[in-house]
């Protein structure tokens, strides 16, 4: 029996048009998460600027957003194409060999990507393995999958979206205008992690600004195995400071965002030394790399490396307090790595020691 798809789901009008739109939504989340990829794994001909403050907070809030958007326009894009799977012979040459390939690596990839993506803004791991290498590694994959289907694809494509000439189709346009209507809601429903304007109106947003001194906090003193040290001190290039020395020094007060690679972020204030200050104190020029290490001792993110652009930078800063008051031990206290467009793994809690690298 001959199985035959007449909805106006499945017309390749509406499929290369959804496909556009899917192509620019996961093309976007890719290139925002090979920056922040390379942020928190530099090559070593890799440059990030410190300002503008709020640059991190924006390309990975973009990246998860443009993520968030891949999702209702994925299952558009499948829906519109499953009757292909439908169709007979299961392959007729090599072109047809390529494209049906493609399509079910570039539906793996794009799942597997889109699903443990959402899980990780969740902070809800249900796999033993590394995700942001697993993630990076996979995205590569789709990217792949992506120009392999485009380039065998490429005439029918170009076909679909020159200008059409067919009698208007009021259930294409519907199917359509519903895609970007869910599209548009899934994103209006999240963005309020990234953009403080939509937060109220954000219901499916999984942050807030709920938390000690209110900035939200993902690792907490207590899973970090932190308590108060009443003798602590801290260690800048040989050069030793105690907690009433470095609060004696000139202090210097910003507003800046903790923006965390789960893409909610959160402006607030700082107050503290600035590194620069601290490096000219302990005889090394500002400008130079250096490793924050903090007393956590199991975390994956209990060092980080300042590059030389941030430790120059004069709101790159050793924070002592939060929102005018001291840090709250869930926020790093004594004293923390608070830098301009940083992510927020990189921004060191429990610091002890700066070591000029």
């Amino acid at each position: 029996m001959k199985l035959r798809f007449k909805s106006a789901a499945h017309h390749e009008r509406a499929t290369a048009r959804i496909g556009l739109w899917l192509g620019i939504a996961f093309l976007t989340c890719f290139v925002t998460g090979l920056i922040s990829h390379a942020i928190q794994h530099p090559p070593s001909w890799f440059f990030w600027p410190s300002r503008p403050v709020n640059l991190y907070r924006i390309t990975q809030g973009v990246h998860v957003i443009s993520g968030v958007a891949s999702i209702p326009l994925l299952l558009a894009k499948l829906w519109s194409v499953y009757p292909k799977l439908f169709k007979r012979p299961l392959v007729r040459d090599l072109p047809h060999a390529l494209e049906r390939g493609s399509i079910l690596v570039l539906s793996g990839a794009a799942f597997f990507e889109l699903v443990t993506g959402i899980f990780n803004v969740a902070q809800n791991y249900r796999w033993s393995f590394y995700f942001p290498d697993v993630h990076y590694a996979v995205a590569w994959i789709a990217v792949g999958s992506i120009i392999l289907h485009i380039a065998v694809k490429l005439p029918t494509i170009r076909r679909a979206l020159t200008k059409d000439t067919e009698p208007p189709d009021t259930s294409r346009r519907a199917f359509l205008r519903t895609t970007w209507l869910a599209t548009g809601a899934a994103v209006v429903a999240t963005a309020g992690t990234t953009v403080p304007l939509l937060r109220e109106i954000s219901a499916l947003a999984w942050r807030s600004s709920k938390g000690p001194q209110s900035v939200p906090v993902n690792r907490t003193a207590l899973d970090a195995g932190i308590k108060r040290d009443p003798s602590w001190t801290l260690d800048v290039a040989g050069r030793t400071f105690t907690l009433a020395e470095l609060n004696n020094m000139p202090q210097t007060t910003a507003e800046l965002p903790i923006a965390c690679v789960e893409g909610w972020s959160q402006n607030a204030q700082w107050t503290g030394v600035p590194v620069a200050d601290l490096l000219e104190a302990a005889g090394v020029r500002p400008g130079t790399d250096v490793r924050v290490q903090s007393m956590e001792r199991t975390g994956l993110y209990r060092s980080s490396v300042l590059p030389g652009e941030h430790t120059k930078d004069p709101l790159t800063l050793l924070a002592l307090q939060l929102n005018g008051e001291i840090l709250d031990l869930d926020h790093g206290y004594p004293a923390r790595i608070i830098a301009p467009s940083r992510p927020g793994v990189l921004q060191t809690k429990w610091v002890n020691r700066l070591e000029v690298l």
